[in-house]
């Protein structure tokens, strides 16, 4: 099964969402997170892996098969590896050959594995392609006119949305279910100890509850 976690801008919490559900995944088995933003080490407290990854992957078009995937996944935690994003400009690579990030989809939507794909932004590119070829596709939101406003126009359509709740905006739930005609499958609240999680490198090994918690019922 391939989660793609999507935003129609920066700045919504794509990749700690990403690897929060992830690393919730992995807690029940065998899990593999894509990272197409090129942000997921960081997060996770991880050095960034040396060699290829994805980017180059799609660069190499068609004389590089699906089977080489595996053997760009770097372990990062119990149950837990991660396909890095890798040095070479992965839009460029899609202008370039643009059968071959629906291909990408394919093959992760194939693995037997839970995977979780973080899109980042899926305004075109791989990452567009991933979160509309997902079985899953999750828009990752704040609730805020401006991200509502773009995700109306997005060219996809996602399975469900992710609610980043944060205290004091004026659009709840309900206006964002109403607006874009789809469920929230979880709303996150906003916590500072996810912030101090990831400065301090400590999300791979210490999920915060709050977040475990609402992501589990998105998994």
């Amino acid at each position: 099964m391939l989660i793609a976690c999507w935003s129609p801008k920066g700045g919504s919490g794509t990749t700690v969402v990403s690897a929060g559900l992830a690393l919730v995944l992995a807690s029940t088995g065998p899990t593999l997170l894509a990272d197409l933003a090129g942000d997921v080490p960081a997060a996770l407290g991880r050095a960034e892996p040396d060699g290829p990854g994805l980017a180059d992957w799609l660069a190499a078009g068609t004389a590089v098969p699906d089977a080489a995937l595996a053997r760009l996944a770097v372990e990062v935690g119990p149950h837990l590896r991660v396909l890095p994003r890798g040095g070479t400009d992965a839009d460029g690579a899609e202008a370039a050959e643009s059968a071959r990030a629906s291909a990408l989809a394919a093959a992760l939507a194939a693995d037997r594995r839970s995977v979780v794909a973080d899109c980042g932004r899926a305004a075109a590119g791989p990452g567009l392609a991933l979160a509309a070829g997902a079985s899953v596709s999750l828009l990752v939101l704040r609730p805020c006119y401006l991200a509502l406003r773009r995700a109306q126009r997005a060219p996809i359509r996602p399975s469900g949305v992710i609610l980043i709740a944060e205290p004091g905006r004026s659009l709840t739930r309900r206006d964002v279910e109403d607006v874009l005609d789809v469920p929230v499958r979880a709303e996150v609240p906003y916590d500072a100890a996810v912030a101090r999680a990831v400065d301090a490198g400590l999300l791979a090994t210490r999920v915060p509850r709050n977040l475990e918690r609402s992501l589990r019922r998105a998994a």
